[in-house]
């Protein structure tokens, strides 16, 4: 499972010109679910996503996680972060089916809520239009195929 955290000052979604999910200071979350995927990277990445300590405290140094800076989380579905990029027109083979990739994205929205988070998402396999104000800018890519998971 991969995962774009970007710490932002305000993010949301947009579908058919309208706004369906909006979030103030927090994350918004760009996931993709692979191919061979289960709950165990789904319960790894939302424990990290959860744990990022890359809020300031008021030294100014990164270590304040975002439970404790109030931070909101905005995840959206991005199969297209398995694009396979050997050639000029990206293939997504190794990114999940739907019929994968979708209980494994709301396992990781789930388990952001159960640890407290207000969560909004965008709608999975929508054509949407993602917003955000960059915050830092602070950008964390997350992936369980590395070996700390």
């Amino acid at each position: 499972m991969r995962a774009v955290v970007t710490r932002v000052t305000s993010a949301s979604v947009a579908i058919d010109g309208a706004k369906t999910a909006e979030i103030q200071k927090g994350f918004l979350v760009l996931l993709g679910v692979g191919a061979v995927d289960t709950e165990r990277e789904a319960l790894w990445i939302s424990d990290k996503i959860c744990g990022l300590r890359v809020f300031e405290d008021g030294a100014g140094k990164m270590n304040v996680n975002p439970l404790d800076a109030g931070a909101e989380l905005l995840i959206v579905s991005q199969f297209t972060l398995y694009a396979d990029t050997r050639s000029r027109r990206p293939g997504f083979t190794a990114a999940a089916r739907p019929g994968t990739a979708i209980p494994l994205y709301e396992a990781v929205v789930n388990g952001c809520r159960a640890r407290g988070f207000h969560v909004e998402t965008g709608e999975f396999g929508a054509d949407m239009q993602v917003m955000s104000v960059n915050d830092g800018p602070v950008t964390i890519l997350l992936d369980s195929e590395v070996p700390s998971c």
